[in-house]
């Protein structure tokens, strides 16, 4: 359990004293709504399913969240796509032109982009070359006062591996700060979600995202749990109608039907283990096949950019992750459908 963390010295003194917008249909949510006319919110009257605003705090998806997931409602804060959440924890915490973040890697190229964009300053340790694991001490050493936030993606992404659940625990302990981690492929790992956790350590924002395994990348839904202290602030910063109705209600529909998707993951992960064995097997320039709890591989060839255009010609769209570091003539191929992998499996077995 980690002890003595100071949340208030963390937060931006302008988001301190903040006094956040209230909309409308904030104001009156304890109320009986059943006979209530709308006239508050100046929207068009006449009904079409979706004239009026939608939920600013989206109760009907939260509440299937915390049924699923096991989690108090007030310890999650849904955004419009997982960027929308991680900027919010940029905005909130991270002073701009003072403060700085960590990152690892190769990794999630948004969090780089929302540093800049943010005007903080990212500090980068390399993931350890062969098995893309946490330095735990570079990391530490590369923190000082105006560190804010640490992020951890796992399975991480493009290389597809989970962080030890070992580096990870001393990472939540021993930081100062934040700890960001991203679970945007939790559902395709055999390693349990730091969900379970959440309450053991208050420096701690857990963040997933339907666009994954519950097949709703179309909707853009990214979901945030942390401290009920910690969602309040971004509740305070996040724009009043941040996720729209259609969205909403999409993401209601799905996660009704959670017996689905889980039959969905399942057929992935059966997918994956049997492409994996393709992949090492028949194709001669594949030199590695990195192990993967995502729903993708990370692949070492011969000539990434020469495979990835043939693949082009072959009309299989791909991912070129050479240019990241300790990713040299690596690609990242998602798992798809059994006739998608096939194809890409005849594909690649036909270049030379």
């Amino acid at each position: 359990m980690k002890t003595n963390f100071n949340l208030e010295s963390l937060i931006r003194e302008n988001i301190k004293s903040l006094k956040p917008y209230s909309s409308a249909r904030d104001e009156y949510k304890d109320a009986n709504t059943t006979e209530m006319i709308f006239l508050d919110a100046n929207e068009n009257p006449f009904e079409n399913g979706v004239n009026r605003y939608p939920d600013p705090q989206q109760n009907g998806v939260k509440d299937l969240l915390s049924e699923i997931k096991g989690i108090s409602k007030e310890n999650i804060l849904l955004g419009n796509g997982s960027d929308e959440v991680l900027d919010l924890i940029y905005r909130a915490f991270c002073e701009p032109n003072k403060d700085n973040i960590i990152t690892l890697p190769p990794t999630y190229g948004m969090y780089d982009v929302l540093a800049n964009i943010n005007a903080i300053e990212n500090r980068t340790v390399l993931l350890s070359e062969g098995d893309f694991q946490p330095k735990v001490t570079q990391i530490l050493k590369k923190s000082d006062a105006n560190t804010k936030i640490l992020f951890l993606c796992s399975p991480n992404n493009p290389t597809g591996n989970s962080f030890s659940v070992e580096s990870v625990r001393e990472l939540l302990l021993k930081f100062k700060g934040l700890v960001v981690i991203d679970e945007a492929y939790i559902d395709f790992s055999e390693q349990k979600s730091w969900l379970e956790r959440l309450q053991e350590f208050p420096n701690l924002i857990i963040t997933q995202t339907l666009s994954k395994a519950f097949g709703l990348a179309g909707i853009r839904m990214g979901v945030c749990y942390a401290s009920a202290e910690i969602i309040k602030i971004l509740n305070n910063i996040k724009p009043p109608y941040n996720v729209n109705e259609l969205s909403q209600q999409r993401a209601i529909v799905r996660l009704q039907k959670i017996e689905e998707v889980q039959n969905e993951i399942s057929q992935l992960i059966s997918e994956r283990k049997r492409l994996k064995k393709e992949l090492e097997c028949c194709v001669s320039y594949i030199e590695k096949v990195f192990p993967s709890d995502g729903n993708f591989f990370l692949l070492k060839v011969d000539d990434a950019t020469k495979r990835y255009n043939q693949l082009i010609e072959y009309g299989v769209v791909i991912r070129n992750r050479t240019t990241q570091p300790l990713c040299e003539n690596c690609l990242r191929i998602s798992v798809g459908v059994c006739e998608e992998n096939q194809r890409l499996l005849r594909a690649l077995k036909a270049i030379q």
